[in-house]
């Protein structure tokens, strides 16, 4: 297989996405892909992150997690980007990470990258879809090739996301994780057969 990076790159509150960063990482590896795991900058008052316990405890125990740069996204041949949603829509960090692109985007050194979302919700219906789709739209601008799960495998026929793997609060459960793991190994695999293409033409 044709060697493909891939840079997961995400923001997490309490620790659910990081959990899922940490899994589709651990899917794509196995995939044979070279990753790099990377967070966002907190951009939230430090009074905000008191005023949630498992929000401060998460600040410290993902503390040796490199930031991401804007060198991450230009490095990698695919992007898995995760988010917890915030009333339906991208948080505010990694939107603010997104936002800093733009000369990336001018230089063209974002298109042809295949793309993927997850996400995490703090109910079953708390915008998941949404969440993904709003994603979407800046893979859209980027000239991503977005890679969803799709029903293309039986594990999404339990967790029933097919735009992007989905989390409810607090640990994701097995199912949960064996999804990303699956999600990631299609990105990987629709990356090395993009670049292998591309390399014959």
């Amino acid at each position: 297989m044709e060697s493909v990076n891939v840079a997961i790159i995400y923001y997490s509150a309490s620790g659910t996405v990081h959990a899922l960063a940490k899994a589709a990482a651990e899917g794509a590896e196995k995939a044979g892909a070279t990753v790099r795991l990377r967070k966002v900058r907190e951009t939230a008052p430090q009074e905000a992150i008191n005023s949630n316990p498992a929000w401060a405890q998460h600040v410290t125990d993902s503390a040796d997690v490199t930031e991401a740069t804007l060198d991450d996204l230009a490095w990698a041949d695919a992007l898995l980007l995760g988010t917890p949603t915030r009333f339906g829509n991208v948080s505010a960090q990694l939107k603010a990470f997104i936002d800093t692109a733009g000369p990336l985007w001018q230089q063209g050194k974002l298109a042809n990258k295949v793309c993927s979302a997850f996400t995490s919700t703090g109910t079953t219906h708390g915008g998941r879809e949404s969440t993904i789709l709003a994603m979407s739209n800046t893979f859209y601008h980027w000239g991503g090739i977005i890679v969803p799960p799709g029903y293309t495998d039986p594990i999404q026929f339990q967790t029933g996301t097919p735009y992007g793997t989905a989390a409810g609060s607090g640990a994701p459960a097995d199912e949960i994780l064996q999804a990303i793991r699956y999600q990631a190994r299609r990105v990987v695999d629709t990356a090395a057969a993009l670049k292998a293409g591309r390399a014959t033409a």
